[in-house]
């Protein structure tokens, strides 16, 4: 029986674990290495690490974490954060992670997305289009962590990204993030109906449900979360969790 991925999404700031709620207020979780060491234990699918200050601080994500984090986890995991080259993205994937994440770069230098497939192989590399809504049935796609506009339409940019080499689309709702409302389905179905490439689905996951519509209604092949992986209740307390492989495969049943 098919299983689509169900991945954390986790975020970094000053190589602390965070969580933020529409890409703002970030809160500090704990060190991200004991996370990985959670999730290895809980068996997670695959893990997403994104340094949130990279692309602002005009750096990328420290080489000496990513290092750390392939050193701990069990399951592959990609990382994202200011990469710019592809020195630096060779130079990540030999310190253990099995892909990268292209955002604000991809955008303002999109044949690194070229060049980067064509070395590591399309299958290395996801292009994250971070989305906010500006009409009723109108997107569009921000980059330096959500700040800045770009009159980008995500459509436009994922076909793009396709186009030019990407081997994954990570469509994530800058509305949705930290809120549990559950994925926006028409932004999630307005790429997936249109690229032939994988798209992870992100922002607004508040249940295993809500995995099942992204999927069922929203045609994604994978979905992200974040805050329902490390908090738990209504008070959001902190707690690293993952479902167990009984129910995940009882929701996609």
């Amino acid at each position: 029986m098919f299983r689509p991925r169900v991945i954390p999404v986790l975020l970094l700031k000053d190589n602390g674990l965070v969580k933020t709620s529409k890409f703002q207020t970030p809160t500090y979780i704990g060190d991200p290495i004991n996370a990985v060491k959670i999730f290895n234990d809980l068996e997670a699918d695959e893990l997403v690490f994104l340094d949130i200050d990279a692309s602002q601080q005009n750096r990328t994500i420290p080489l000496r974490l990513v290092k750390q984090i392939g050193d701990e986890a069990y399951m592959p995991f990609s990382v994202g954060g200011g990469i710019k080259s592809v020195e630096q993205i060779r130079r990540i994937i030999e310190n253990g992670a099995e892909k990268i994440v292209l955002n604000t770069n991809a955008i303002e230098n999109p044949e690194l997305v070229g060049l980067a497939s064509e070395i590591c192989g399309s299958q290395s590399i996801i292009v994250s289009i971070d989305v906010k809504k500006i009409e009723d049935m109108a997107y569009e796609v921000y980059t330096y962590g959500g700040t800045k506009s770009t009159g980008l339409d995500p459509v436009t940019v994922a076909l793009m990204m396709q186009r030019l080499g990407a081997g994954e689309i990570l469509i994530n709702s800058i509305d949705r993030d930290g809120t549990k409302m559950g994925y926006d389905i028409d932004l999630v179905a307005s790429i997936s109906s249109v690229v032939r490439i994988p798209v992870i689905a992100m922002g607004g996951a508040g249940s295993l449900n809500d995995f099942l519509k992204a999927v069922k209604d929203g045609g994604a092949s994978a979905v992200g979360a974040g805050t329902l992986f490390v908090f738990i209740g209504k008070k959001n307390a902190v707690l690293i969790n993952y479902p167990e492989k009984a129910e995940l495969e009882e929701t996609f049943r």
